[in-house]
């Protein structure tokens, strides 16, 4: 199994140099040459499996056992569950109304991110063990990501992590379990801008070749293919989860609702189905809808600002994972991605190709959601289960909640449904007791976790990054000098 850039102008490289890796020097996307086919038997095989078990089988396809043996990768896969509070590492609700929530927040800092990130924590320990190398990493984040990417490394000897937090646009919960982490490889920033602003200096650095390559630079945003990879057991889990029987043919579909900001996530769904998952997948926006515009209207192109939302992990204009969906609907046409990456980079304006449009279209369904649509998934889902929803899983719910009978293009609602008679499971991406905030906003009254409150209590260490600055020029010289001391 080889990854080769989106925009084809790099050669391929081997799982490592994929975990290894930021964007690739051409400015794309690492991605799978080949995406392995699963047959029905398979699908069979693997419904009774646990969803630790379901990751290590998927691992096994993309991973070569030459590079992490069998028994080493479930090890790894182990380890990095311990940690999580529920015993089956991810749970399904099933609440009234066919609303069925796929609980993906049971790890350390509460959000999903933990999934992925525990596991590409201890694969980069693993390699970086066997060559006693020491790299930077670099992460930029929206509100969940960083804490996520802190909590798998810290403390490692061999890693220093540097986290960009755009200060005002977390909520404090989220911007305390980044801040109040004091190891001396963990390195916060808190900067004067909002996610997308964040993400230029990181990708300045990234397309420094020399630079990245001298500083072993590397990221864990989802610009990573690992997790990516780890991500698409949360469909199959998910599938088996709801599916009705594996008994009929054809196999039975379930529609997969996914919370989408940088689009990680729903790429990782994309994947799935194109494995032979028997998914529709919907991706779900707050009002930063660029990606529900594209899947509509083929217009992916950024709005004047992004907005300030309830759901603000997904306060993002420039989901840049789109770039592997598009790789893969167009058939791994690297020349086109490059061509229409290259133009949105200029003008931030993209009118899709007629026929990509129609294939991204055909795979996912869209959705966004108003604050209000927010607020008001999260009251009806608590009257009717007594179950409190973050507002992220509230923009899931909100789809749910709004679907008519029959597939249709909804007016009032701005929703497109494949089916309305299928089984649907909605992603849950964090607990409702990060986000005290948005309960209040919804008259509910929040979860108070003791872990969550002694955050206010503690010490918090961060260097902030004012406009004006050149925050790529101040990146590289806290890298350099972290690095001198190697």
């Amino acid at each position: 199994m080889e990854y080769v850039s989106t925009r084809g102008g790099v050669r391929a490289v081997d799982f490592e140099g994929a975990l290894f890796s930021g964007y690739a020097p051409d400015g794309g996307l690492l991605m799978p040459q080949r995406i392995p086919s699963l047959d029905r038997d398979t699908l069979r095989r693997w419904s009774s499996l646990s969803y630790p078990e379901l990751v290590k089988e998927l691992c096994s396809l993309f991973i070569p056992a030459e590079l992490v043996p069998r028994n080493a990768l479930s090890d790894l896969i182990d380890r990095a569950f311990s940690r999580f509070r529920h015993k089956d590492v991810v749970h399904l609700s099933r609440l009234k109304d066919g609303l069925n929530v796929l609980e993906l927040w049971h790890g350390v800092t509460y959000a999903f991110k933990d999934l992925a990130m525990s596991c590409t924590g201890q694969f980069l320990q693993y390699f970086l063990e066997k060559k006693q190398k020491h790299v930077n990493i670099l992460v930029g984040t929206s509100g969940d990501t960083g804490s996520a990417a802190i909590e798998s490394v810290r403390g490692q000897k061999n890693m220093d992590i540097f986290v960009l937090l755009p200060k005002g646009f977390c909520t404090q919960i989220q911007e305390l379990q980044m801040t109040t982490v004091i190891e001396d490889n963990v390195h916060v920033f808190a900067a004067h801008g909002n996610s997308d602003e964040i993400d230029e200096p990181i990708k300045e650095l990234f397309t420094d070749v020399d630079f990245a390559r001298k500083f072993n630079l590397m990221s864990l945003n989802s610009i990573n293919w690992s997790r990516i990879m780890v991500q698409i057991g949360h469909y199959f889990y998910a599938y088996f989860q709801c599916a009705s029987s594996l008994d009929t043919t054809p196999l039975p579909v379930v529609e997969i609702v996914v919370p989408t900001g940088g689009g990680g996530n729903i790429t990782a769904g994309c994947i799935a189905q194109k494995m032979g998952l028997p998914v529709r997948l919907v991706t779900v926006v707050n009002s930063n809808d660029i990606i529900h515009r594209t899947v509509q209207h083929g217009d992916f192109s950024l709005a004047k600002s992004v907005k300030a939302t309830l759901a603000s992990a997904m306060d993002i204009q420039e989901p840049y994972n789109v770039e592997r969906i598009l790789w893969l609907l167009s058939g791994s046409d690297s020349h086109l991605i490059k061509t229409l990456m290259e133009q949105f980079n200029i003008s931030k304006k993209l009118k899709l190709p007629e026929d990509l449009h129609r294939k991204l279209s055909e795979t996912l369904g869209s959705c966004s959601a108003s604050d209000e649509d927010i607020v008001g998934a999260m009251r009806r889902c608590w009257e009717e289960n007594q179950y409190l929803l973050c507002p992220h899983s509230a923009v899931a719910a909100h789809y749910h909640y709004s679907q008519p009978h029959r597939a249709c293009l909804h007016p009032k609602f701005s929703c497109f449904s494949f089916f309305s008679s299928i089984p649907r499971c909605c992603l849950a991406p964090a607990s409702a007791a990060k986000f005290q905030d948005a309960l209040l906003r919804a008259g509910l009254v929040p979860q108070i976790l003791p872990e969550i409150t002694a955050l206010t209590a503690m010490e918090t260490r961060s260097t902030p990054l004012e406009r004006g600055q050149d925050w790529a020029q101040e990146l590289r010289g806290r890298i350099e000098a972290i690095t001198q001391q190697w």
